[in-house]
């Protein structure tokens, strides 16, 4: 089983998504948690909420820091925000690292419907890229194949390389 780290700011929203995604697509081959370089006093409701819209089953943790996780054996070590991606310690074992940035749906102001549509977004967007994960031939690939497929994920979607993909969903 592969094991997946995902880091953001505040592990209030982005990286709890993508924990939550990745351990119920995933869940044969994959095991994900997640942290953050300065994490939040508590989830966003919104990021519950969406995961809750889209029937995906959340464990509740409260957002954790990155302490002592460096120490951990990962597969994979995916920063999905800028800030985390800069503040990422080394980890042992050399696991792939990807970043995967995306805004921060927290960060939208408006009102409810506005920020309920951006949390779904970053939602979807957080899906996609883990479906493309998911469609990788994982076991078949050299680690620096691996590592570039895994990092153009986060390039766009990596749609100017899943092209030429032929093994790879098309999005």
């Amino acid at each position: 089983m592969f094991r997946v780290l995902f880091l953001c700011t505040g592990n209030s929203a982005r990286s709890q998504m993508a924990e939550a995604l990745l351990n119920w697509k995933g869940r044969e081959r994959f095991h994900a948690e997640s942290a953050g370089s300065r994490p939040a006093d508590r989830v966003n409701p919104h990021a519950i909420e969406t995961l809750r819209e889209y029937n995906v089953p959340w464990q509740g943790r409260a957002p954790r820091g990155i302490d002592g996780l460096e120490r951990e054996s990962w597969d994979f070590v995916v920063t999905v925000c800028d800030r985390a991606k800069e503040s990422c310690p080394i980890f042992p074992g050399q696991p792939i690292m990807a970043h995967w940035g995306m805004p921060d749906p927290a960060d939208v102001a408006g009102d409810e419907a506005k920020k309920r549509k951006t949390f779904e977004a970053a939602f979807l967007l957080l899906s996609r890229r883990i479906d493309l994960l998911l469609a990788l031939p994982i076991e078949k690939l050299e680690r620096l194949a691996l590592e570039a497929r895994v990092r153009a994920i986060g390039d766009d979607w990596g749609k100017h390389r899943i092209a030429h993909w032929p093994d790879a969903p098309y999005y």
